[in-house]
């Protein structure tokens, strides 16, 4: 077995991928796996160091506005599906699965011309234009969201597949109980409370915690907090956190990264984050309500699309930024805490958007797409 990738710039293209391939080498050991990327993307720090072999493409996105760099996005995406054969006759793929970015359009095309059986994967809740434009080609189109299908020509229904997202290692969820057993919190705290802005950190994010500290969790010692301030802002954060004597409390944490977050989101009753494609896959696995702040600093406004498909369901509450008041989070934290049984609730809502295992139900896709 032989796949080629095909995804990149982001995490959350990139990472979709890399969860793929670790189903596909956990159940074909031999299996022959290599990606396609551009130059400039963070899939030639993540690849490489996953151990897979790169191929570039010199392609690049469109932008959203008249401009000159337009006509140069315009040639590349005529001319890149010529570099993209290249690979493709080197390489020999069974399967080219792409999972996002304007790097899957001539690599996916390439092998759809070339007769090699093709699919693209969209996290997020609304398919980007290359997704959109390569319905024709490809054979099939696996989504993360129901109402993604309803965004894509539906000449193609046929083509798509609701699987979720593939996230690497699986979200293992643990027993709320369990988890909160080995954190050592067990039957100390009533309320189990989560933050984080990703792995650098998000200014406003790292705010609003402060209020929550100094608002709710200060006044409330049954409520356990623990908060990750991103590598940008962790010793920023921790002076500020030493001066207001919030390290004097014991039901409150601050780290600059949650590495073991498959616990603690098993331990958690509610979780505030952003909602990237890949965090929100992550909540609705794991089943954990959500007060959603989505960066305003992504293309298409993709994160508050994405947090508003969690919202509907009932499992999570949305706040842009430009909404955000003084204390607002805070406030919406005491109320979910002071009805019982509101936070499970909305994690019951939330898991409900989540197939139970997309890493396996895309792997049993590629096998039948290539008649094994």
């Amino acid at each position: 077995m032989r796949i080629l990738f095909t995804g990149g710039g982001t995490g959350g293209h990139i990472n979709p991928a890399l969860a793929i391939a670790e189903t596909v080498k956990s159940h074909i050991p031999d299996a022959v796996i290599a990606f396609a990327g551009t130059k400039r993307g963070l899939e030639n720090t993540l690849i490489p160091r996953a151990g897979y072999p790169l191929y570039h493409v010199n392609v690049r996105g469109f932008e959203r506005k008249l401009s000159l760099k337009n006509i140069r996005a315009a040639y590349l995406a005529l001319v890149s599906p010529i570099k993209a054969a290249g690979i493709i006759r080197e390489f020999r793929p069974d399967i080219v699965i792409g999972t996002g970015g304007y790097v899957s359009w001539p690599v996916l095309v390439a092998a759809a011309k070339a007769g090699i059986p093709t699919a693209v994967h969209e996290s997020n809740a609304v398919p980007g234009l290359a997704v959109r434009k390569l319905a024709p080609k490809v054979d099939r189109i696996f989504i993360n969201f129901d109402v993604t299908a309803e965004q894509i020509d539906p000449a193609y229904a046929n083509k798509i597949m609701h699987v979720g997202c593939p996230l690497s290692g699986q979200i293992a969820v643990t027993d709320k109980k369990e988890a909160r057993k080995k954190l050592g919190t067990a039957g100390i705290y009533n309320n189990y409370l989560v933050s984080f802005g990703g792995s650098l950190g998000a200014g406003t994010i790292n705010g609003i915690a402060f209020e929550i500290m100094e608002k709710y969790v200060s006044n409330h010692p049954d409520c356990y907090y623990i908060h990750a301030t991103g590598a940008d802002y962790y010793e920023e954060c921790r002076e500020k956190f030493k001066a207001s004597g919030f390290d004097g409390y014991r039901n409150i944490k601050l780290v600059k990264y949650i590495y073991d977050m498959p616990l603690q989101l098993s331990a958690a009753d509610l979780v505030i984050c952003r909602s990237g494609a890949i965090t929100c896959s992550e909540l609705s696995r794991a089943g954990r309500g959500a007060l959603l702040i989505p960066s305003p600093n992504v293309t298409d406004n993709q994160q508050y699309k994405n947090a508003l498909v969690l919202e509907k369901s009932g499992g999570a509450v949305v706040t842009e930024e430009k909404d955000l008041e003084p204390g607002l989070i805070a406030d919406q934290v005491e109320k979910i805490f002071s009805v019982p049984g509101f936070a499970d609730e909305m994690g019951r809502k939330i898991s409900q958007l989540s197939p139970s295992d997309a890493n396996e139900l895309i792997f049993e896709e590629i096998m039948r797409l290539t008649g094994r």
